[in-house]
């Protein structure tokens, strides 16, 4: 019976660090052409290797298109939060216009901000407080803008509905006293 050596626990032991043979490599005691030399692939005319970057890396060996590899990160859309945040809070500021300007502004912020929130979720954003802020400003300066709606709205018809004197001159009193006569 043979003995296999063995690390203790009975695994073979690790195969010996260092290059492959084959693919353009020797064998570690041949040189190259020698008996264990493997030749690499041909490679396409105009194919991988052949283009920018060709003469990097292996000896032999087909090198990848530029380009390949990680793509560099991309930076956070936080465009959506941003604009939710702006138009809150001119909705919130310019409720007085009228209450139209507001009422639209705020409806836009709302919907920045739920687009915004959403975004940071995902992880596409980082400004989740902006887009929160942004969705509450709109629904506070919408509710502003529909309050002076209707509060434009009952001064109006109270107005038109009043049964008060007008005030213009209609004629009924004289404009200049007649001065006597001598």
């Amino acid at each position: 019976m043979t003995s296999v050596p063995s690390d203790g626990y009975g695994f073979p032991p690790p195969a010996p660090a260092g290059p492959t043979p084959g693919y353009g490599y020797p064998a570690p005691e041949q040189g190259p052409g020698g008996p264990g030399f493997v030749p690499p692939p041909p490679l396409a005319p105009g194919g991988p290797g052949t283009g920018a970057g060709a003469g990097y890396g292996y000896p032999g060996y087909p090198q990848a298109p530029q380009g390949y590899g990680w793509a560099p990160p991309v930076p956070p859309q936080n465009g959506m939060g941003v604009a939710a945040m702006v138009l809150g809070i001119l909705s919130c500021a310019l409720f007085c216009v009228y209450g139209i300007l507001s009422l639209i502004l705020g409806v836009l912020a709302i919907v920045f901000g739920v687009k915004g929130r959403k975004r940071a979720e995902r992880g596409e954003a980082t400004n989740r407080g902006q887009a929160q802020a942004g969705f509450i400003t709109g629904i506070i300066g919408t509710i502003l803008g529909l309050i002076m709606l209707v509060f434009m709205a009952v001064v109006i018809v109270a107005a038109v509905n009043s049964d008060d004197e007008p005030d213009y001159y209609d004629g009924s009193l004289p404009a200049v006293a007649a001065a006597p006569q001598h």
